[in-house]
């Protein structure tokens, strides 16, 4: 069996459900032994724990609030009392609430920067704090958005977030490269989760089984899997992506920059 993370003890923020539930199954299934599961969604918290917590695997689950300084300490300090020295954060963890540049109010931009940047900024702090204190190389990866690129009228306080913890990636990166502590990021595209699928209901009215009619209309005929980007995630995390780090990856079907052919139209 190929474990390449059987040494990993991963926390990973968001990850009762979705990308984050998906990347901690991607870790178990490369190796990982030791990992905690944390989310404000406690129910589904504790149950994706105990389900991953089989055939000799230590998965725990913790509550935060991302937007909550104390939590996100006392969390990190709990997971480390509970796995020892973590070697492998993914920041999944965000707050995709709506607003434009014309009505995104200060508690708006407050509460979505709050849990996208702010949070994952200080956990990461805290993160490589406790690497360099135990004296072991470690390895991060943030969750981005494509979005970061420009994005849509109505994501502006999360186009801002998600940039700002791009900047927060690579600055992360140049100034712990020196205690062997990799940081990199993932622009993810238009994804299907148990999240968005919420999002679209209550923003956009969709119905159930919209994923379909909004499939049709993307080049490959699908909206992201949480699995595919999970592998990309552990790959980041793990000894197989060497020394690189700072690296921000567009994980989506669309070409940043490309236009349609004008003659083809």
């Amino acid at each position: 069996m190929d474990t390449p993370h059987a040494k990993t003890a991963a926390l990973i923020t968001g990850s009762a459900q979705g990308l984050g539930l998906a990347i901690a199954r991607q870790l178990v299934a490369e190796g990982c032994r030791r990992l905690v599961l944390c989310d404000r969604n406690a129910e589904l918290g504790e149950a994706a724990a105990a389900d991953l917590s089989q055939g000799g695997v230590e998965a725990h689950f913790l509550p935060v609030e991302m937007g909550d300084l104390a939590s996100v300490a006392a969390m990190l300090a709990s997971a480390q009392a509970r796995i020892g020295p973590v070697t492998a954060l993914v920041n999944a963890a965000g707050n995709t609430d709506r607003g434009s540049i014309l009505d995104t109010t200060p508690a708006q931009w407050e509460a979505i920067m709050n849990v996208n940047a702010r949070g994952p900024f200080f956990l990461l702090q805290g993160f490589a704090r406790g690497a360099i204190e135990a004296g072991i190389p470690a390895s991060a990866v943030n969750i981005l958005s494509i979005v970061v690129h420009g994005g849509l009228p109505f994501l502006a306080p999360y186009v801002a977030s998600k940039a700002a913890l791009a900047g927060i990636t690579k600055n992360a990166a140049a100034a712990l490269a020196r205690h062997r502590i990799r940081v990199n990021g993932i622009n993810v595209g238009w994804m299907d989760t148990p999240g968005e699928d919420a999002v679209q209901k209550k923003w956009h009215g969709r119905g159930q089984g919209w994923q379909s009619e909004a499939a049709a209309g993307l080049p490959f005929g699908a909206l992201l899997s949480p699995e595919s980007v999970a592998v990309q995630a552990a790959f980041l995390l793990g000894p197989r992506s060497g020394v690189v780090t700072g690296s921000v990856m567009d994980f989506d079907q669309q070409v940043i920059g490309a236009y349609p052919d004008t003659d083809a139209v």
